[in-house]
């Protein structure tokens, strides 16, 4: 394979300086001379190249003018350059630095060592873009890759939602159609400016497929008290009851197997808390207000909304209407007010949710 020639411009009024770099630099590489800034310029208009050489002390626009001129345009804002100076003073080789050159030589410069400065930069230079193109594929690897595990481990636990919902009686719909309503939900509450501050906090790529196994604790209660027909009595409400700590426990039981928490935190507190009310009475922890985290106060209004519209082993399927008058009613007791006020607003979504998801 035949590599190409770095291209390199050659910059300073002084036509035997640029017979001198032409001299040391031609047999290595493809030079372009040009006697000032402005044919510089010129030039760059068809010859971009890989490297310049850039004269500091030149007539009308001297060598940090013309530095500034590159680095505040955006097609050469990328393109190297090294300042070649009669001035021989650390001051001016700090602010030629400072102005964003690779390096400062100094006129008159040794040949060979000018040479060996160019080498060496050109071959930094071409390691670096070699870095940052391996580094770009290697990020669209990894993302394509976690892009599809990802993918997979979302199929897996929703798989697992379904079947958890299918031994209550219920299709796995319910899953769907829970993470919409907090999807509209949320999306209200944002727009309104209730509670922004919390939820732009969370990374939604975790909190809203995690509420998938807010009922993950079913799994653990017999199939007799999930399907029973007719009304549980207090003891068989209990242990329906404790669905909640065994959906806790399996999560957190997942989350140690995991180096990334993110997930299965929300999934926990959607789980732990969705069965708690405003006013103090729900369970397990008998929390109230506030001290119901959000997921839990969405959860309830998502969950407690599908139960209704849905038919159980116990009960028929109420309407949208009926439905949102439940939920509504339940304001200051049941659910949290500042979320029933924007519920009332996209009731009607919560409807065309249902009926597409049924």
């Amino acid at each position: 394979m035949i590599m190409k020639q770095k291209k390199i411009i050659a910059v300073d009024d002084n036509a035997v300086i640029l017979t001198i770099y032409k001299n040391i630099l031609r047999p290595r590489y493809e030079v372009y001379t040009a006697s000032s800034a402005a044919k510089m310029f010129v030039l760059m208009e068809k010859v971009m190249p890989d490297l310049i050489l850039l004269d500091v002390e030149m007539p009308e626009m001297n060598g940090y003018e013309t530095a500034l001129v590159l680095k505040g345009s955006d097609e050469f804002k990328e393109v190297p350059f090294i300042f070649v100076s009669a001035e021989r003073d650390a001051k001016s080789e700090m602010e030629g630095l400072n102005q964003g050159a690779l390096d400062y030589i100094f006129k008159p410069f040794v040949n060979e060592l000018l040479l060996r400065r160019v080498e060496t930069h050109l071959s930094l230079i071409n390691i670096r873009q070699e870095l940052k193109a391996l580094n770009t594929s290697m990020n669209k690897i990894v993302i394509a890759k976690t892009d599809k595990l990802w993918k997979i481990q979302n199929a897996v636990l929703s798989i697992v939602a379904d079947l958890v919902e299918c031994r209550d009686g219920v299709t796995g719909g319910h899953v769907s159609r829970t993470q919409k309503y907090l999807s509209c939900l949320i999306e209200k509450l944002l727009e309104k400016g209730v509670y922004g501050d919390k939820i732009s906090s969370w990374n939604m790529d975790f909190a809203l497929p995690s509420a998938q196994l807010h009922d993950v604790g079913k799994i653990g209660i017999s199939d007799a008290i999930l399907n029973k027909p007719g009304k549980l009595t207090d003891e068989e409400f209990e242990i329906i009851k404790t669905h909640v700590k065994i959906g806790v426990a399996a999560i957190t039981r997942m989350e140690q197997a995991t180096e990334d928490h993110s997930f299965f935190r929300h999934a926990k507190v959607f789980a732990g808390t969705h069965h708690e009310r405003w006013d103090g009475k729900g369970y397990p922890n008998g929390l109230a207000g506030i001290e119901i985290p959000l997921e839990g106060r969405l959860m309830a209004i998502a969950d407690v909304y599908d139960a209704l519209i849905s038919a159980r082993p116990y009960k028929k399927a109420l309407s949208y209407p009926e439905a949102e008058e439940i939920i509504i009613d339940g304001r200051g007791n049941h659910f949290d007010p500042q979320l029933i006020d924007v519920f009332s607003k996209v009731s009607d979504k919560f409807a065309e949710i249902a009926r597409e998801w049924a």
